[in-house]
């Protein structure tokens, strides 16, 4: 099978001006408001700070011992506890939202569709610090899923425990925006290719699985990959759940920042894990265009 080959399209001369005139205030936007924040970061990680200072000192040594001294193993500790827990979250929070969303769009009546995006933006908008305290008492000690976790064995006060409590107060944030991204994908599908599917003779889950998964496929990657970010970037759930024994990146960043006063430590590990999370979208990215171009 040959390839046609695509001609590349002339831009005229209005055209690139309409496209600068139309880009250039977003592109300035995203320069002071992005890439100089970053730059700032950037100079100051590479910074050499004095114990009892706040920050820098004005024209301190440029020096990369900020890096160095990340190479270590409570570094790697943290960032993979970051990355795991979030990842399962995001994956959790997959499988719930993606039957969810399939429900919304097919199951329910136009005006209950209705009600039920506007009850999904309300949580999306809900304070996390309410929703963090929430997870808290279902699984505090009157909470109603503490007997079910002791009768596994597991202590209130082991890492198992308070792993999973995390990952639950992780998930709960994650389903709403999850199950919004998952919708419209949901809704582009042709439900007649279902019906057609099933009119010959295939079982209802295997025609799920041969042609609601596969259209959705591009959708639940970026689901994931959207959740995976809110999960590895929060604050204010591990710190709260966490109890202080499960601890994130953005945890050691507010430390460095905030109680040690070490800017250019904390400069150093926020740019160490903006590249880490780039890294992990840029791959599952790459994955995600070589299959599609197979």
């Amino acid at each position: 099978m040959t390839k046609v080959r695509r001609q590349p399209v002339a831009i005229s001369i209005p055209d690139r001006r309409d496209a600068a005139l139309t880009l250039g205030p977003a592109l300035l936007v995203f320069a002071f408001g992005f890439l100089s924040p970053l730059i700032n970061l950037a100079i100051e990680s590479l910074k050499e700070f004095t114990p009892g200072r706040v920050g820098s000192v004005e024209n301190a040594a440029a020096t990369v011992q900020n890096y160095y001294e990340l190479a270590n193993q409570a570094f790697a500790s943290v960032l993979l506890t970051t990355f795991w827990i979030g990842g399962v979250a995001a994956i959790i929070g997959q499988l719930v939202a993606f039957p969810l969303a399939y429900f919304i769009v097919r199951r329910i009546s136009p005006r209950m569709r209705t009600l039920t995006l506007g009850f999904l933006i309300t949580l999306v908008l809900s304070s996390v610090l309410i929703k963090t305290y929430a997870i808290e008492l279902t699984f505090g000690s009157v909470g109603i899923f503490r007997p079910f976790l002791l009768t596994l064995g597991l202590s209130p006060n082991s890492r198992e425990y308070i792993n999973i409590v995390v990952i639950a107060g992780l998930v709960h944030s994650i389903i709403p925006v999850a199950t919004l991204t998952l919708i419209g994908a949901m809704q582009s599908i042709d439900p007649r290719l279902l019906d057609a599917a099933q009119s010959l003779g295939a079982p209802g889950w295997k025609a799920h699985l041969s042609i609601t998964l596969p259209l959705s496929f591009p959708a639940l990657i970026s689901s994931t990959l959207v959740s995976l970010t809110f999960a590895i970037s929060a604050f204010v759930i591990p710190m709260v759940l966490g109890r202080g024994r499960v601890l994130f990146m953005s945890n050691v960043i507010y430390t460095r920042f905030s109680d040690i006063a070490n800017y250019p430590s904390g400069a150093a590990i926020s740019l160490v894990m903006l590249a880490a999370a780039l890294a992990v979208v840029a791959v599952i990215t790459f994955a995600q265009a070589r299959r599609v171009s197979q």
